[in-house]
Order: structure tokens, then C-alpha cells, then sequence
């Protein structure tokens, strides 16, 4: 005979007796199959293993489900208060996960420890400094390191203006204010609103933060951004190539490394960091087994296979562009970029822009976006999207004809022929 148990309400095993709600019984284990088969109702319940004493799923009228271990802490029996430790959420962790981890807390509660009330204790004492550290050290971890030093110095901010509050108190006016302070920079200070509402959302995930906690970043104003993006006209790459063949005192590394970056399109670090055994000059393609987008290739035509052929190669240094120091490469080209910017006119333009030129000049050219993305080593079609304003598409070229047609016809140029327009329907 098989049972089914199920509680309805959010309530204990206390109440089983005395009709606070409807229970059935099932002699089943919490596996995904019977996750899965829980169906929300107008109230929450939870729905124990057969296996694990107060081990459970909580299921919301949401569809949220969690999984909770009720126990009672200490050696005073059914005397002693009943306590409910969240796990973690169905789907982020699995049942035999949540299972292990019920099973490592009741070994605590066996050995004297009550695994809830030391969570409640961390939670009241987290603050925001310390909830920063926590989300840098776990979340951190799976970033590139420039991304994660970005995640850094913006949460830096933060941490300085309000580290010393409790995270649980940091509330949305006070963020407000700090995203209004960064106004003369838009850019970071959108940034900056994002990571606090990646840090907050990640408390409430591993449950440093209670559920339905609010985000103090949330349905914050974010400012206006002008477009970073700069495409160099072909007059102005013509007084680049000038300010690159001139008479600078500028080592020839740092012109080889511009050279290359505008003729590939890579990113600055893609070019800095990679290694001569990366090269291949038959193929015409740098092979890079990491990057801001893991593994990529970098497409070499004619003119970057000559930049690299003339480049000497230091005894000693893997690195196509040595650093200062041995074993390291370079590390930047702030101070060359800026003397070739100045002699070429070319204020305000980012060594980025030398990528963005590289794309625009394919879109304008009539490649088309996927190979453009393929070069550029783009991950997400959405991401090479920004350059379709600049492609020679069919729309372009069939207004470019209409209007021509009746221009020459308007102006009574011979052999003129005028497109009849269709009959609305």
C-alpha cells in the first residue's frame, strides 16, 4: 500500500495531529521525478523524504521550490524549539546534493551545534565589506581577471562609501545617491549599479541574504550613455599610417603592436599576451588558447604576416611583445598610443577603436556580420549587431536606385526609365 505526505500549509510536524492541515503519506525518497511531480498550491507546504528525518522540499504558491531540513537542536528532545535550516533552491542544487547537506547539518546538531542559528548569527553580522569579499572570492573565481578587477574596483566603491553597514541594510536611496555621485561618469556608473545588483542577487542564492530580500540596485534610473564606439574615417587611418611610419621616438614593439591590432582586430590583450608558439605562418592565424572569450583564432592577412616577419624575437621571451621583466609580457601601449594619437590628430580616439574601425570597415565593405563576428571572435551574433548600420545592405542599395531613377527622370535625362508604382490595393 503505497502513502502520501504532504503538508499543506507551512507548517510543523507539531500540528500533525491536530487538523491545522491535510496529510498523505508517501514511504518515497525526494528524487527529481518526485520534485518535479509537486504542483504548487494556494499556500505553502512542504513535502518530507522518506529516507532522511526533516529533510524536505518547500514548495511556494510561486512554484519556488526549496529544500529545508527541520530539526531540533540540542539533547531536550521534542522539548526543544524546532528549527528550519534552508539548503538551497531546487534546480541550483540537486536532491542528492541538498540530501548531503541535510545529512552534514543533523551531524552537527548530533555533535551539539545548531547549524540555523550559527547561519542567522553570520547573516546579522555580514556587512557589506565583508559580503563583497564573500561574492569576489566565490564568484570571482569564475571571471578573466581583468573581468574580475572591473568587478573589483566598481564594487570598490561600495565598499567605501557605505563597507561598514550591515548588507542586509544597505537600501536603494543610499545606492542612489552613490550612482548620482559617479554622474560624470555614465558609463562606470551604470557599471557600477549592475555589479551591486549581481552581489545582491548572488547573497540571496546562497542564502547569505533571506528570500524576497530586495535588491537595492533595483528599478534604479540608469544614466545615458554616448556611444563609446569611434570608426576611423579613411582620411584619418591615412594620418595614422603617417604617425606610425614617422620619425617618433617610440620603440618599434609598440608600432608593430598598433599595426597589428587595427590590421586583425584583436583585443589589446589578445596581441600583448600571445606567445610566438601560437603563430602560425603557413596557416596565416595566431591560435590563442585563452581569451576574454576563451579559445580564438586571430586571421592573419598579408599585411600582419608582414608586421610579424620583421618583428625580432627576444632571446629568452616566449611573448611576441616582451614585458620589463623576464618571462612577462607586455603589459600596455598607454604611453606610445599617446604620443601616436597626438601626431596623427587623433584626439580622444581608444586603442579600442582600432577594433571597431577593423569591424566597420568589413560592414561598409559588404561582409556580412557572421564573418565579421568570426573575426572578431564575437561569442553571440547580438554582439557583432552593432555594426549592421554600417553594412551595404540591400535596403541601402534600393533607395540609392529609386532615387537615382527619379532624379534622372525629374531632370529629363536621357534614357531615363521611371519605375511604375503598384495599385494600392
Amino acid at each position: 500500500m503505497r502513502y502520501v505526505f504532504t503538508l499543506i500549509p507551512d507548517v510543523s510536524f507539531d500540528f500533525l495531529f491536530g487538523g491545522a492541515f491535510l496529510a498523505i503519506f508517501e514511504n518515497s525518497r525526494l528524487t527529481k521525478r518526485a520534485i518535479d511531480a509537486l504542483t504548487p498550491r494556494a499556500k505553502p507546504f512542504i513535502a518530507f523524504d522518506a529516507d532522511t528525518k526533516g529533510f524536505g522540499c518547500r514548495v511556494q504558491p510561486s512554484g519556488l521550490k526549496t529544500f529545508v531540513l527541520e530539526y531540533r537542536p540540542g539533547a531536550g528532545g521534542r522539548s526543544s524549539p524546532k528549527r528550519r535550516l534552508t539548503l538551497g533552491r531546487y534546480g541550483s542544487i540537486t536532491p542528492d546534493q541538498a540530501r548531503k547537506a541535510a545529512l552534514n547539518a543533523l551531524a552537527q546538531v548530533r555533535l551539539g551545534s545548531d547549524p540555523q542559528a550559527l547561519k542567522s548569527r553570520q547573516r546579522t553580522a555580514l556587512t557589506v565589506s565583508g559580503l563583497i569579499d564573500a561574492y569576489l572570492d566565490d564568484h570571482g573565481g569564475k571571471l578573466k581577471p581583468r573581468t574580475r578587477d572591473g568587478y573589483e574596483a566598481l564594487l570598490g566603491k561600495v565598499r567605501a562609501a557605505h563597507g561598514g553597514i550591515k548588507a542586509a541594510a544597505l537600501n536603494r536611496s543610499q545606492v542612489a545617491v552613490l550612482h548620482r555621485s559617479l554622474s560624470a561618469t555614465p558609463y562606470a556608473a551604470n557599471r557600477m549599479l549592475a555589479a551591486v545588483s549581481s552581489l545582491y542577487g548572488w547573497a540571496v542564492d546562497h542564502e547569505l541574504l533571506p528570500e524576497g530580500h530586495g535588491n537595492p540596485a533595483a528599478r534604479l534610473t540608469r544614466f545615458k550613455e554616448r556611444s563609446r564606439e569611434r570608426f576611423l574615417t579613411p582620411e584619418e587611418l591615412a594620418r595614422l599610417g603617417d604617425a606610425l611610419a614617422g620619425d617618433l621616438d617610440i620603440d618599434p614593439f609598440a608600432i608593430a603592436a598598433i599595426r597589428l591590432l587595427i590590421l586583425t582586430g584583436a583585443r589589446l590583450r589578445e596581441i600583448l599576451h600571445a606567445r610566438w608558439e601560437h603563430v602560425d605562418f603557413e596557416r596565416g592565424i595566431i591560435f590563442l588558447p585563452d581569451s576574454k572569450t576563451g579559445k580564438k583564432s586571430v586571421y592573419l592577412n598579408a599585411a600582419a604576416l608582414a608586421v610579424l616577419a620583421d618583428l625580432p624575437r627576444l632571446e629568452g621571451s616566449p611573448f611576441l611583445f616582451p614585458g620589463k621583466k623576464d618571462g612577462v609580457p607586455r603589459e600596455g601601449l598607454d604611453r606610445p598610443w599617446a604620443g601616436i594619437r597626438k601626431a596623427a590628430g587623433l584626439d580622444g580616439l581608444r586603442i579600442h577603436d582600432l577594433r571597431h574601425s577593423f569591424a566597420s570597415i568589413g560592414a561598409g565593405g559588404g561582409l556580412g556580420l557572421p564573418i565579421i563576428g568570426k573575426l572578431l571572435g564575437h561569442t553571440q551574433a547580438a554582439t557583432t549587431q552593432r555594426y549592421a548600420h554600417l553594412a551595404n545592405d540591400p535596403v541601402r542599395q534600393a533607395v540609392e536606385t529609386i532615387g537615382a531613377t527619379i532624379s534622372a527622370a525629374m531632370n529629363r535625362t536621357p534614357g531615363a526609365v521611371v519605375m511604375p508604382l503598384k495599385q494600392a490595393k
